[in-house]
């Protein structure tokens, strides 16, 4: 792995979705997340990070340390077990830090020393770890790890409409469903869509976190990469045509940042072309965008990555 980052960076990612779902809230019927009070859409953070991680398992598949530690199906205190049979030690006897004979606090479980190597040895084998940080404090007990990329949940632009699609299948499952139906045996359903919505999201990175987990250039940019790509990978009917619009990055000179990131995200802007405003927006060349390079804070570098 590359050595640790050393700079600050904050990022705006800015998408949008077309007869899709971005997001499926399940405490409403899995209908697209809304905000109740302005009718603007919302895409979780944990979604973002979702699709990042199915994209460095396709880019990165069998490469060390590029493992993903929260997939799909994946028991993870196995995983946690993993790394302490890769260390070499054993949960049955006694810690590694102390003196023979005396006895493990709670068998099968790590503790001391032991807790740290394999927090070490888990940020070195999974880039998710590394990057976003997790909670590995169960089973055999890795610890926690607070991760260096933090990301807000992605936010429409304009309100958005969520719509319901009444679906059919002309087939069933068994055969009690087929003594059921008359006439075709068709099986009715819905289907939630927005019929189109840009979506932003902020993130930060911070150097003295990636320091703790390793997090280095390599990584860095291959979460760029994930950014720029990962709606590529992840097409399905539900999710409509969602794509990567935008992607902003700042560089500060600083490890601790030459400016606030609230004054370097109010620098773009994303409007309505006027010619449009009394039409629903159908496609991201009804908006204009603009970024202000004038006057940046000394220190600060701004990088348009798509």
């Amino acid at each position: 792995m590359s050595n640790p980052i050393q700079n600050r960076y904050d990022f705006i990612l800015v998408f949008d979705v077309q007869d899709g779902n971005p997001n499926g809230d399940p405490d409403a019927g899995n209908l697209p997340r809304l905000d109740p009070e302005t009718s603007e859409g919302l895409v979780t953070d944990v979604c973002l990070k979702r699709k990042v991680r199915n994209y460095v398992m396709l880019a990165k598949v069998g490469q060390p340390s590029f493992d993903i530690f929260v997939k799909e199906k994946a028991i993870l205190n196995n995983l946690i077990k993993e790394t302490y049979d890769a260390l070499g030690i054993n949960l049955t006897k006694a810690p590694q830090d102390e003196k023979d004979g005396k006895k493990r606090n709670t068998e099968n479980k790590g503790q001391g020393s032991e807790i740290e190597s394999a927090r070490k040895q888990m940020c070195q084998t999974y880039y998710d770890v590394r990057a976003f940080g997790a909670v590995m404090s169960t089973g055999a007990n890795a610890g926690q790890v607070r991760g260096p990329v933090q990301m807000t949940f992605a936010r429409s632009v304009e309100p958005v409409v969520c719509l319901e699609h009444s679906i059919t299948r002309c087939a069933v499952a068994t055969d009690t469903e087929a003594e059921k139906q008359s006439g075709d045996n068709r099986t009715m359903g819905r289907k939630n869509t927005i019929s189109y919505g840009v979506y932003v999201a902020h993130g930060f990175i911070s150097p003295f976190l990636a320091a703790q987990t390793g997090f280095g250039e390599e990584d860095l940019a291959l979460l760029w990469d994930a950014l720029k790509n990962m709606f590529e990978q992840d097409h399905s009917a539900a999710r409509g045509l969602m794509s990567t619009c935008k992607l902003i990055v700042f560089k500060h000179e600083s490890a601790l940042g030459n400016a606030p990131s609230r004054t370097l995200f109010d620098r773009f802007k994303i409007k309505r072309n006027v010619r449009d405003t009394n039409l629903p927006a159908r496609s991201f060349s009804d908006y204009t965008c603009t970024l202000n390079k004038e006057s940046l804070p000394e220190g600060v570098e701004v990088m348009e990555l798509m």
